[in-house]
């Protein structure tokens, strides 16, 4: 990866584990002496399943320590919390938006304008990505953001755009512009986690079209869950069914040629799928666009499995 990216938006069709990804992502940038915050946006609280943490509130948590030995904080965002906060910095209402909170008002809020809730998601982890301490560095050496899925992504990451246009002037109107300047710019890439299944690279090849049209820095694609490859013929139909029942029969198994037909069955399906995964990785590779695959999980993704597709990660440059 570039060096100067510092922001990395993680998306994927749902299914293809983009959490699993955004987290993995976070530990591999976790190096040492460096601090990585990851960010969830849609409160399913799927950062402390992976982590075997319990919930996270609306506060960056140390919940990790990276492979290269650098600490990884975690923020699930509250919408409400996120406004309150929003209201006291650009216009100093303090205990006003409590009283807001209170009567139902904030609800009521990003209920009628659904957009509201994505202009405060994106500014939050923006300032997350700006924010510098006392001695003028950046808090975090990169942000990780576990983002919406593909189909939704680039309307979310846009939103500012809008708002932007709307609001002419005002601090509603330099927070949307100061947004996506971050977000358009080089420190920030967009990733998007895929299957190689003809869905799930379909959406994705959509996802980068419409990410490349709003103008928004596309990075790389992620292919999880790729099998083993598995030694054998590539083609069932050339093999010998009486030196193949005969090799089963050397090998001690009991009736051998009734396992014959099962097993070319499952070859023929191997085979086909190997031929189904070739396509989809062409489609992939005419994005332009850098790959990286993760290998697939055997025991599921546990803590341990996270720690595996980091040093994966690391392996592949990130």
């Amino acid at each position: 990866m570039t060096p100067e990216r510092r922001l990395h938006v993680v998306s994927g069709k749902g299914g293809t584990g983009k959490t699993t990804v955004a987290a993995a992502l976070a530990l591999a940038l976790a190096e040492e002496g460096r601090r990585t915050l990851l960010v969830e946006v849609e409160g399913r609280q799927g950062i402390a399943q992976l982590f075997e943490t319990e919930a996270l509130p609306y506060e960056e948590r140390r919940i990790a320590i990276g492979p290269g030995g650098g600490e990884v904080y975690a923020l699930a965002i509250d919408t409400e919390k996120a406004l309150l906060d929003y209201l006291q910095m650009f216009y100093k209402l303090g205990g006003a938006g409590r009283a807001l909170r209170r009567i139902g008002a904030i609800d009521f809020a990003t209920t009628i304008a659904p957009g509201l809730r994505d202009v405060l998601l994106t500014g939050k982890v923006c300032e997350a990505t700006r924010r510098r301490g006392t001695d003028g560095a950046f808090v975090y050496d990169a942000v990780v953001m576990d983002a919406p899925p593909t189909g939704r992504v680039t309307r979310f990451l846009g939103v500012n755009d809008e708002v932007a246009d709307l609001a002419k002037v005002g601090p509603i109107h330099h927070q949307a512009q100061a947004v996506m300047r971050v977000l358009k710019s080089a420190e920030t890439a967009v990733h998007l986690v895929t299957l190689l299944e003809e869905m799930p690279v379909q959406e994705t090849a959509d996802g980068v079209a419409e990410l490349r049209a709003a103008e928004l820095p596309v990075g790389t694609v992620v292919v999880n869950m790729v099998r083993p490859p598995v030694a054998g013929p590539v083609d069932p139909a050339g093999v010998d069914r009486r030196e193949l029942a005969a090799a089963l029969r050397s090998a001690g198994l009991r009736a051998p040629t009734r396992l014959v037909g099962p097993l070319l069955d499952e070859g023929a399906a191997h085979a086909e799928r190997r031929s189904l995964e070739a396509a989809q990785r062409a489609e992939l590779a005419a994005l332009g666009l850098p790959v990286r695959e993760l290998p697939l999980l055997a025991d599921g993704a546990d803590l341990a499995g996270l720690y595996r597709l980091a040093r994966r990660l690391r392996e592949h440059g990130w």
